[in-house]
């Protein structure tokens, strides 16, 4: 399988999956995934439900433990060490520092009810980054800022529209200053009505030069602000190539059969 990106350019890879694999009891849910993700790079990840694509971000920053392989956010191997040429899992501590390493946003938001929408993007920083407040809400009311919130910052969730729950999930995950964003479907939890707001966030952030992993069925997206297309299916990655050529002249039937559905 080719990379899909000119290895000329000097861009450096942010992530790197080397054969992860990962089984939820007798179902393998990733088999030996390879994957390169450089510096200001989107990658869009498509493919069916149950391709592994959501189980492949988890992986990244250790939401779940993997099988098999490695992976490395910024040149750390993520969620173990290597010692005695064997991978031992970290301490729980460690981990949690390892994933300001990449900013998640998840598909149900996942934000704290009990805290204001300040509150809830000041939290990562503070309580695992161990930074100071007054530095930590100075950043996270500039991003809130950033994505059309300012206003909101005394809100609870309960408060908020689906697609304003996702900014600020959105803005708590800059919040870390990650190296690389990781959006688990961020839309479709969404009304159809409020979806454009939060892909608007996200093209912005893609034109600023983030380095993002999206997985998403909007394919007008993709075409819009990826620079690669994955199409993942059973567990691997099936193609991988610039998003024109794969939205548009894609090699593998899975591929074709897939944009043939989601673009009727």
């Amino acid at each position: 399988m080719t990379t899909g990106y000119d290895l000329t350019d000097g861009r450096t890879d942010v992530v790197e999956l080397h054969g992860v694999s990962k089984s939820f009891g007798s179902t393998h849910v990733l088999r030996g995934v390879d994957l390169h993700v450089r510096e200001s790079e989107v990658l869009c990840v498509l493919g069916p439900s149950g391709a592994g694509k959501s189980t492949m971000l988890r992986c990244i920053n250790h939401l779940e433990g993997i099988d098999g392989g490695w992976i490395k956010v910024a040149g750390q191997i993520i969620g173990y060490e290597l010692r005695g040429g064997k991978l031992h899992e970290l301490p729980e501590r460690l981990i949690r520092h390892q994933r300001g390493l990449s900013g998640m946003v998840f598909q149900h938001f996942n934000l704290f009810p009990h805290f204001t929408v300040l509150e809830n993007v000041m939290v990562g920083p503070v309580e695992l980054q161990k930074e100071p407040k007054a530095q930590v809400e100075a950043r996270a009311r500039g991003f809130l800022d950033r994505v059309g919130l300012g206003d909101k910052v005394s809100a609870y969730p309960a408060q908020l529209s689906g697609g304003q729950q996702q900014r600020v999930a959105i803005a708590r995950a800059l919040a870390m200053n990650p190296k690389v964003l990781l959006f688990d479907e961020p839309t479709s939890a969404l009304d159809p009505e409020v979806v454009g707001e939060v892909l608007a966030v996200m093209l912005e952030l893609a034109q600023e030069g983030r380095t993002m992993i999206v997985v998403t069925h909007e394919v007008g997206f993709a075409r819009e602000a990826a620079d690669r297309v994955a199409f993942m299916f059973d567990g691997r990655i099936a193609e991988i190539g610039p998003a024109k050529s794969v939205l548009e002249s894609p090699r593998e039937a899975r591929t074709a059969e897939f944009l043939a559905h989601v673009l009727v």
